[in-house]
């Protein structure tokens, strides 16, 4: 299964809604629809995963580069509607420590 992905930006926050899988297919796909626009001064990029079934190391890379790039430019990440599956994934790697994850979800993209 591939991954789709709808982005909206509204002056600095950036929402984008994943649905499908998260693997080394469909990853790169996700890095190159978000990577710039997080090159902002101060931007907040919230994304939405309650429809993202599946997510391998490659999709937490991505996840992981998003918010190196982010802290860069003093911006932040929150990672919505996550399910427990994916949040132990992020719980196990340590990455839970470090971004902001909220298992509901808030607002649309």
């Amino acid at each position: 299964m591939n991954v789709s992905i709808d982005v909206k930006e509204a002056d600095k926050e950036i929402r984008a809604k994943l649905t499908g899988e998260i693997d080394a297919y469909s990853a790169p796909k996700v890095r190159e629809a978000l990577q710039d626009l997080v090159k902002k001064p101060e931007v907040k990029l919230v994304v939405d995963l309650s429809g993202v079934n599946y997510m391998d190391s490659t999709g937490l890379g991505v996840f992981v580069g998003l918010y190196k790039t982010l802290k860069e430019y003093k911006g932040s990440i929150v990672l919505n509607g996550m399910s427990d599956r994916l949040k132990r994934l992020f719980d196990i790697t340590g990455l839970a420590d470090v971004m902001d994850i909220n298992t509901e979800v808030e607002g649309g993209v």
